[in-house]
Parts: C-alpha cells; structure tokens; sequence
C-alpha cells in the first residue's frame, strides 16, 4: 500500500507543490495573461486615465490588482458600479449644496479578463 506524506523536509506538501519552480513560471505566466487583458478592457473605458492595473507577487501567489490611487480611489466602484448618491459640496462662497452622483454599471474588468463569474451583492450576474 502507498504512504501518503502530509510533509516534505519539514513543509507541508502543498506548500513545496505551490513553490516549484515550474508552478511559479506558471502562476507569473497566467497573472500576466490576466493583467493584459484586464488593461485591454480598462483602455476602452478610460476617461482620465487615473485606474491602472498592476500586478503584485507574494510569497507564493500573484495578485492582479485595479487600482485607482491616483483617481479617486474608487476601484470597487469600477469593477461593480455603484447606486446614485447624494453629497454635500460648497461653492466658491462656501455655500453648501446638494450635489447628485448618478448611478454607474460596473465594468467587471478583472472578473472578464480572469474569466470568473460577475458577482453583484452575492448574486451572480448573468448576461
């Protein structure tokens, strides 16, 4: 009968599979293939050019991140849309006012450019 290891040297197996050399070449290989279709889908959208997507490497995963720090920080809005808002603003006087922030559909760039389903509120999207 085989005998399974839970540890190799000390380290679980998962873990020496997740940083074999070859898994890792894969893992960069595929981030990048995402991040360039997720820029692809971004260009076509872009009205500042604030958003970027950028792609960020840990220990053992690769992350393909949007982000908007130069922008108005509003990544999660990008990719899921948002409902129409109200703020308060003050003019040059320093009245205050109403201003309305209208709704806005979601892009999904990274849920498209992974191939993973639209997830809206826990719901899948479906088109």
């Amino acid at each position: 009968m085989a005998k399974v290891y839970k540890t190799i040297g000390g380290r679980k197996i998962g873990k020496v599979i997740a940083l074999n050399e070859g898994v890792q070449a894969e893992l960069t290989a595929r981030a990048f293939e995402i991040a360039v279709r997720a820029e692809e889908i971004l260009v076509q959208h872009h009205a500042d050019w604030h958003s970027q997507i950028e792609v960020d490497s840990g220990k053992v995963d690769r992350f393909v991140v949007l982000s908007d720090e130069r922008g108005q920080k509003a990544a999660l809005s990008i990719e899921y849309g948002r409902q129409a808002f109200v703020v308060v603003r003050k003019d040059k006087h320093g009245n205050k006012f109403l201003d309305m922030v209208p709704a806005m559909d979601g892009l999904y760039v990274l849920a498209t450019a992974s191939h993973l389903p639209k997830k809206m509120k826990g719901k899948v999207k479906v088109d």
